[in-house]
């Protein structure tokens, strides 16, 4: 088994990297670790308001393929996420309307980076991803990208609902993507300021979420399967914004 690129090792090594304010999807611990390094750790974890999880020795043993983890590692961001504020502050230096990408729970790494680079495509202004049940960047996510990674800013929120209802607050209309839609998403309206809201592979848009949602939109299917992947819907519609917002001008 080979030891992901992604994971930190080491008492000192996760340390260093929370001191420096790096980017961090999770620290996992072994159960029964505690004193010294490792509650100072827990420690600063805390006041950066990072996911904390605890493992059993053996499977943290099989995470780090035989090589020596003192009790802890930590899995990192490939680049630093930003703020939200950070998205809008883009799309503000652009003159432009902001246009932002939501992820309701996406778990596949694959169609994580296949929507980053639709999102380089269109000129979206940033990706917003849950802390947790979502997928969170990592070498797979950077590497599907072909780059856009680089270029796209991904921003991770707390509650979503919440983060929405902000969002709104600030002008912004929120499009939810799910079959139970009432307009086709050519027909509905995708201009100005908006956030394009794609749910998870399995489940879709959650049911909080989608009430949070300002209107729904459908893409029409006329074949035997009765659902797209989640990054095939979200070029789909995406290049439905940029194309409303190009005849626009």
């Amino acid at each position: 088994m080979e030891l992901s690129e992604d994971i930190l090792l080491g008492r000192n090594t996760v340390r260093e990297a929370i001191k420096s304010g790096r980017s961090i999807n999770r620290i996992l611990i072994a159960e029964g670790s505690h004193g010294g390094s490792i509650s100072e750790i827990i420690n600063l974890a805390k006041e950066r308001h990072l996911i904390l999880q605890s493992i059993s020795s053996d499977k943290l043993d099989a995470l780090c393929a035989g090589q020596r983890h003192q009790g802890i590692v930590a899995y990192a961001a490939p680049v630093d996420y930003v703020e939200l504020e950070d998205i809008l502050n883009l799309a503000k230096d652009r003159n432009e309307d902001p246009f932002i990408i939501l992820l309701d729970e996406l778990e596949d790494p694959h169609n994580l980076g296949a929507i980053l680079r639709t999102a380089d495509a269109v000129g979206a202004h940033g990706i917003l991803i849950p802390k947790h049940r979502s997928c969170p960047l990592s070498s797979v996510v950077a590497k599907t990208s072909a780059g856009a990674l680089e270029y796209v800013p991904v921003a991770r929120i707390g509650n979503v609902v919440q983060t929405l209802d902000e969002l709104k607050k600030q002008g912004l209309w929120v499009a939810g993507a799910d079959m139970d839609g009432k307009e086709t998403y050519y027909e509905a309206n995708l201009t100005g300021p908006i956030v394009l809201v794609i749910g998870s592979e399995g489940r879709g848009i959650s049911r909080l979420t989608k009430e949070a949602c300002d209107f729904i939109v459908n893409i029409p299917m006329r074949g035997k399967v009765n659902s797209l992947n989640a990054s095939n819907a979200a070029a789909i519609l995406a290049y439905e914004i940029l194309k409303q917002r190009t005849l626009q001008k």
